[in-house]
This record gives C-alpha cells, structure tokens and sequence, in this order.
C-alpha cells in the first residue's frame, strides 16, 4: 500500500506539471491536453481507491475494536483536515483569480491597443512602400528608354537614396545593377509571374522577407519606350529598418495570440477550472493517503507497545520489534524492550529458583513418600494438610476428604486422633505408644511422635510407626536369649538328677518293706519322667535358640506337602489336601518347610481333640506368590491368644510349651514370607502362609547383588 501511495503521487506530480504546462501552451494543449485530462483522472480515480481501501480497512478496525484503531482514525481525521481545509481555501482563491484573470485578458482597451498598433505598423509599412514607388517612377522617367542605363543608374539610385536597383531587360536578363552594399553584386531577381504583373499593371510592390533575415521592401516599374518588344523593367529595393520590423511583428504576433485566446476564452477557463479541480483532487487523495502513512506510522510505535503489553501480560517476555528512530517514540520501544529482556532475565532466575524449591519439594516429597514411617501434617485448626504412602499403608485407609474435618470429626481412627489431640494438649513435642484393638484383640502398635511446627504459618506434624513386627521381633530375640540360659542352665544338673534317683533305686532294692519299696519306685519313676519333660522342654528351647539359617534351594511345595502327608496316614484325622496344579517351585529350605507343614498339621489336629473334624491343607497362586493354607474345624484361636500366638510359651495346651508357631513364624520370616492366623466365620482357625517363587526371588537376589556392587 505504501509502495502505491508513492508511485501514484509521483505520477500525480508529474501529469500535474505536464497538465499545467499544457495549460500554458496552446500547441501541446491542442496536441496533448485531453490525454493529460484522461491520465490525471485515472490517477485520481486509483488515489480514490486506495483511499477507500484503506478506510474500508479502517471501518473494519473500528468495529473489530482492534486496538489503535480509534487513535489511528483520530489522527488521521486531523491530518486530513490540515490538508484538506487549506488546500480547499487555495483551490477556491486560485479559481476566482484565474477567473478573473482570464475576464481581465479581454479588457475593449486591450483590443483597441492592439488593433491601433497593427494599423499603425501598416500604414508606416504602406507609406514607406509609396514613396519607394514615387521614388522608382522618378527613376524610369529619367531612365528614358534604357540607353546607357548603367552610369545613369547608379547616379539616380544615389539621388533617390535607395540602397539597390536593377535594371532588367525584356527577357528578364540584368541589364544593369547598382548597390549601395559592395557584397551585393548579384542583386535578388523578380520571378517572371511578377515581372508579367508589373508590365501589365504599370507598377508592382511587394514586402520580402522576415524579421529573422530582415524585410526588404521591393517595387517593379516598367521603363517607357517607343520600340517593339518588351519594355525593360527596373527593381528597387529598400531595407526596412530593424527596428521598425521587430515592432510590427510583435505587435502582428501578439494581435494573433490575442485572437487565438479570444477565441478560446470559454475553453480556457474550462481548462483552468479541469486543471485546479484535478490538482485539488489529486493533493486532497494524496494527503488523506499520506495522512493514513503517517497515522499508521504514528500509532505503529503504540501498537508495538500495547502488542508487548499483552505480550507481558500472558507471561511472554520475548523482545519485540523497535522503532530504530532517535525520536522519543524509538527511545520508547526500546526502553520496553530493554525492561522486558529485564522482566525475562527476572523471570529465568524466578524459574530457576522455583525449580530448584520445586527439586527440593520433589525430593522431600519423594523422601516422605518412601519412608515406612507415616506422617501427617496438620494445619493451627487440626485439620489434615498432607499423609504420605506410609501413613496411608499403615492405616490401611487413603484418608479421602480427611482434609475437610478436623480432628476430632474424624470418622475412622479414633484412637489415633484422640492420642494426637491429647498429645499436643500436654506439650509441643510428645512421643506415645498406641496399641489398636480389633473386637479386644490388640493388632497394631503404633509409636507416634508429635511435634509443633516452627514459623508464622504453624500448624503440626505427626510421625507414627508400626511397631508390632519390631515388638514380637523384640519379644522373640528376647526369649531366644531366655532360651539359650535355660537351655544352659537347666540342662546340666538335669543328668545328675536322674542318675542320682536310679543310683538310689539300685541302691535300695530288695532292702526295704514292699509298701517302702513301692513309694519308692513310684517316686524314682516320678523324678525320671519328669526330668525326660524337662529335657524334652530344653531341646526344644536349644532348637528355638539355635534354629540354622535356611539353605534357599528350588523347591516343589506340593512335594513338600505331599511328603509329609505320609506321616499322617494313620492319623485319626486325615488332611483333606487341595493341591493346585502346575504351581511355580518356590525358593526355600525343604527341610525346615517340612517342619513348618508338620507343625501346622499337628496343631490343627490337636485343636480338633478327640472331637470328629476336618483339616483342609491347600496350596495355590496368589499375586505372583505360593499360598499354603491350613484350616480346621476346631474351636479357633482365644482372642487373648490371637494378637500374641507366635511369641514363645504362649498356648492354650496343658502340656505345651507354646514354641511350634514361634519356630514356624521364625522359619518363615527368615524365608521372606508372610504369615496370618484368622479364625474362620463358620468356626476354626486358619493358617495362611506366603511365599515368594523360586524364578522372582532369584530375580530379586541378582538384583540386590548388582546394586551392592555397583554401589560399592
């Protein structure tokens, strides 16, 4: 559009010059003027278009709301009347004085000045040609017939005072010549039509010449004679003064171009008027153009600024383009420009701060995630903020809309709320342990910690732990010790005893009366069979001590179960087994798994007494684990037995030691699996038993054994 508005003044400028030269000529105007008229309309009409083209474009803006657009329309309406209202005033001015002036052209006295020069100049002019005439006829009289006409010729010519005459004869040949210019010897001749006139006519005067080679005046007489033939004829000439000349032909050309413009004198003002309307036209098109230029120029630096500021405002800090003026509006652009690279460099160490606390969140997050430990936090109104994976897997509860009460509302988790509450009632830093009952039998230890956070926000944090597995741990190394000393220290005076008592039977035999002899006996046989349960009771107190570490090998388990089950093949209960097929090998010591499945079946049977039962042994896959299940049909697990059924000497037997679940928890501890005692909802108890498969925990081991070496 800029490119146009250029070519199209340019051309403008140039018809309109052409245009006004034409004016001024009536030669080009006759010639040119109408393609002049046609082109400077043709680019008034294309100014038109691009004028309204570009406020089409304007309109459009203006109802779109695009912003600058108001200011661009402001601005432009105002450039445009500063060009249009003076540019309206001079079109007006000029008009009445070309007017005028053309009106003042034809003023009567002008033509009568005119009219009066031309006659004048033709009467000087016929005067100065009659008395070269008289002059001539004096000459011929005096001539005579001729006869010695060149002497007599040159005296004449020099009494009349004409500056060259020639005598021609009949056939036109030059009789004689005299001059008073010694250059020129050869005079200029008559045509023979003229000399025809002459003789026929007695006398023929004409002007010759022009006023750029000079106007000689020149007249023929005929010489009188009495002979036949053809009369002789002389030719004068006289130069017309220069002056005289240029006089009369400014005054003939200035009367002809006063006629011509008489003439013309509608058509004129016809011209001036086409010729100021397109020159108005054409400034006035060009103006509103260049006003539109320069508005847009004017707002183009507004229209970077608001672009940026939107820009910013979205959050983009990228550079914008400038203006690379020294004006106050490029001083401008830049400084934006400079503040926005400021606001990015702002941004960039905002960003990295805030990755680098967004790092240090991530990875306290990540650490709170992976701790066993759990932790809530709760803001100065106890209300819960944030749990990690550990509190969630603790309490067996994902804590949904917990955010949304306090903590006393809590639905679930009572206890455990009300040991928070009192807690932070005591002090700000506390530490409790929590034990959870399930129909009043204990299932979870919980050792909580509580602490009052620091800062102008508050608020608190709890740390809690299950201890229950680090409690029976405890409990277990703890008997394990008492098992090692009784072991020891019961153990040796054991023999002495019973070597004592039967050295005392030998002794006394055959010596005492028979009812003495009999007490005796029953209390010899007394004292040995009690001293065999009591070394009984201390091998199973060195095998609860010292049970060996298991030696992991692949093992079939339904092999295993199907090995044992021989031994109770005359048993008065036999073990209904439900044996899954095509079940993965497991990754265990064969030896000590078989001990683990007698000792269960044992129990089971001894649960069921002299009572008609069932005992169900089932293997199956599970979770990508082995599963053995033992059930009975017995009287199940008293609940004052169920939270602590796997510590030693804890049994409801008479003659037990409570030491088979102790040893089996231990040997499945050891081979990283799992076991549950429930008691069943149609009566019994039932043993479940989880064991990792030979393929993972091989896995598993080269794993750990990849990471200790890399990481030593």
């Amino acid at each position: 559009m800029r490119v146009l508005i250029i070519v199209a003044a340019a051309l403008a400028a140039i018809l309109l010059f052409l245009l006004t030269s034409a004016s001024a000529n009536t030669d080009l105007f006759a010639r040119h003027f109408p393609l002049l008229l046609g082109l400077n309309g043709a680019i008034a009409l294309a100014l038109v278009v691009l004028v309204g083209v570009q406020l089409r474009g304007l309109r459009r803006e203006y109802r779109a709301g695009t912003f600058g657009s108001r200011l661009k329309a402001r601005l432009m309406m105002m450039l445009a009347l500063m060009a249009v209202a003076p540019g309206l005033v001079i079109y007006a001015v000029s008009l009445q004085f070309a007017v005028r002036s053309i009106e003042s052209w034809f003023d009567v006295r002008v033509d009568s000045a005119l009219e009066g020069g031309l006659n004048l100049g033709r009467t000087v002019l016929d005067t100065l040609q009659s008395d070269l005439a008289s002059r001539a006829r004096t000459m011929a009289l005096d001539l005579g017939d001729g006869h010695d006409s060149a002497l007599r010729l040159n005296r004449l010519r020099e009494q009349a005072g004409v500056q060259n005459a020639t005598l021609i004869g009949g056939g036109g040949q030059v009789l004689a010549s005299s001059s008073a210019v010694v250059s020129d010897l050869v005079p200029a001749l008559p045509s023979a039509a003229q000399l025809r006139q002459a003789r026929a006519t007695r006398m023929l005067a004409w002007v010759d010449g022009d006023t750029a080679s000079g106007i000689t005046l020149r007249v023929l007489v005929p010489l009188p004679t009495t002979g036949l033939g053809q009369e002789p004829v002389l030719q004068v000439s006289q130069p017309l003064p220069a002056t005289i000349a240029r006089n009369a032909d400014s005054v003939e050309a200035a009367y002809r171009d006063y006629q011509g413009l008489l003439l013309g004198k509608t058509g004129l003002k016809r011209i001036y008027t086409l010729t100021l309307t397109l020159t108005l036209l054409l400034s006035l098109f060009a103006a509103v153009a260049l006003a539109f230029f320069l508005a847009r120029r004017l707002v183009e630096p507004l229209l970077m600024l608001a672009e940026g500021t939107r820009a910013v405002a979205a959050g983009d800090f990228t550079p914008r383009a400038s203006l690379e003026s020294s004006d106050e509006l490029g001083v401008l652009t830049r400084s934006f420009n400079q503040m926005t690279r400021q606001l990015e460099d702002a941004r960039r160490e905002t960003e990295r701060h805030r990755a680098d606390l967004e790092a240090a969140r991530a990875y306290l997050e990540s650490v709170l995630a992976n701790l066993s430990a759990g932790v809530l936090a709760f803001n100065d109104r106890f209300e819960l903020r944030a749990a990690n994976r550990g509190a969630v897997t603790i309490l067996n509860d994902d804590l949904a809309h917990f955010e949304d009460l306090t903590l006393e509302a809590w639905p679930r988790h009572q206890p455990l709320a009300a040991a928070i509450g009192a807690g932070f009632g005591a002090a700000r830093q506390w530490q409790h342990q929590l034990e959870l009952a399930d129909r009043g039998v204990v299932t979870q230890v919980l050792l909580i910690r509580g602490s009052v956070l620091p800062g102008d926000v508050g608020g608190y944090v709890v740390v809690f732990d299950d201890i229950t597995q680090l409690l029976s741990a405890q409990r277990a190394s703890a008997w394990g010790e008492v098992a090692r000393r009784l072991a020891h220290e019961i153990k040796n005076p054991l023999t002495p005893i019973q070597l004592s008592a039967e050295r005392l039977q030998k002794k006394l035999a055959g010596k005492l009366e028979f009812e003495d002899e009999a007490i005796l006996l029953r209390s010899i046989g007394t004292i040995v069979n009690q001293v065999e349960a009591m070394k009984s009771m201390v091998n199973d107190f060195r095998d609860y001590a010292r049970l060996p570490p298991p030696e992991l090998a692949t093992a079939d388990l339904n092999s295993l179960v199907t090995d044992v089950l021989h031994l109770y093949e005359s048993a008065r209960v036999r073990p209904v087994v439900e044996l899954a097929p095509a079940l993965p090998p497991v990754l265990a010591d064969a030896n000590q798994l078989r001990q683990v499945i007698h000792n269960l079946l044992a129990n089971a049977e001894d649960a069921l007494g002299d009572e008609s039962g069932e005992v169900v042994l089932a293997t199956r896959l599970e979770e990508g684990r082995a599963l053995l299940t033992v059930t009975d049909t017995g009287p199940g697990f008293p609940a004052q037995i169920l939270a602590r059924a796997f510590e030693p000497y804890v049994t409801t037997k008479a003659k037990g030691t409570g030491l088979g679940l102790a040893i089996v928890k231990k040997i499945v501890d050891e081979h990283h699996g799992e076991i549950h005692l429930n008691n069943r909802e149609k009566g019994g108890a039932e043993v479940t038993i989880h064991l990792p498969l030979a393929a993972e925990s091989a896995f598993e081991g080269r794993r750990d054994r990849g990471e200790n070496s890399g990481g030593g």
